[in-house]
């Protein structure tokens, strides 16, 4: 992988993505060059990497932060800017797209839909023709959102909801 230390404490560029991340959470992270090597400190341990593994580690930081997933019918793209596009997969124009400010401002849409939604529910929220069903097929396709496609006309995605079943039984043994 990354790096070529072999001392106590060196990391190897194992923690790549953590090292972009860190920062927000308050975990300490300083990168200095001391002539053709690069030190990484991340939270106590210290990666060493040449100046070629290092701008390895920072294409394969760039390239997972900007992302394209493809599934089924749909992709989702983490943009360098960090927004997050929803389209259709393989389509190149942007009516077969819609983007977010980021993949929470999606999360936070997808939160606010019934446990089962149709086109109209995610129309509710300013979303315009079939960009709503491609939402619904993607919320469906994505691992990130607990929801499956329930019906196909209309159309139609239902979260799951492991505890659905088991809030019922509560309520039936309360009574």
């Amino acid at each position: 992988m990354f790096g070529t230390g072999r001392k106590e404490n060196v990391c190897n560029g194992v923690p790549s993505l953590l090292i972009e991340f860190s920062q927000r959470d308050g975990t300490p992270v300083s990168a200095t060059a001391d002539g053709e090597t690069i030190l990484v400190r991340l939270n106590g341990r210290t990666c060493e990497l040449s100046r070629a593994d290092a701008a390895d580690l920072q294409d394969a930081i760039g390239a997972a932060l900007t992302e394209k997933r493809e599934f089924f019918r749909t992709a989702g793209e983490h943009r360098d800017d960090g927004s997050y596009v929803v389209s259709r997969r393989g389509a190149e124009s942007t009516g077969n797209a819609k983007v977010f400010a980021g993949f929470d401002a999606l999360r936070r849409l997808f939160d606010r839909l019934p446990e089962e939604f149709t086109a109209e529910d995610v129309g509710r929220t300013g979303i315009t023709g079939s960009r709503r069903h491609m939402l619904i097929r993607h919320f469906g396709e994505h691992p990130a959102f607990d929801c499956e496609i329930s019906s196909r006309n209309p159309l139609t995605g239902r979260k799951k909801t492991p505890t659905a079943g088991l809030e019922a039984e509560v309520e039936a043994v309360a009574d």
